[in-house]
């Protein structure tokens, strides 16, 4: 993670994430991922609970990577590596099921 104003950063590793879908008006959905963090990763000690909201559009494309702190947004960004980590999921397995929701017009 980087802290706006820092130099240095710290790449977070993720282990599994627990995610949510939240449609949020006809041209964005919010998809929230909450992390588990892999073993020797540690959070910025100002950071309670860490999410990842990912504001997508609708044809399922990532727009912007969002780093909150019990679900505020934070003093952070994600790393490249974090991106890539957080892309990578919601790929897999977010993705999928989104664009299956949206094609059954189950977007409520």
């Amino acid at each position: 993670m980087i802290q706006y104003g820092a130099v240095e950063s710290v790449d977070l590793k993720f282990e599994n994430f627990r995610f949510m879908i939240e449609p949020r008006e006809s041209q964005w959905i919010d998809v929230v991922l909450r992390p588990q963090l892999s073993r020797g990763s540690k959070l910025p000690a100002d950071i309670e609970e860490l999410t990842a909201l990912l504001i997508c559009a609708y044809s399922g494309e990532i727009v912007q990577f969002v780093p909150q702190d019990e679900g505020r947004d934070c003093e952070y960004q994600f790393t490249p590596s974090e991106k890539e980590q957080l892309r990578q999921f919601y790929d897999a397995h977010v993705r999928p099921l989104l664009l299956q929701q949206i094609s059954a017009g189950d977007t409520t």
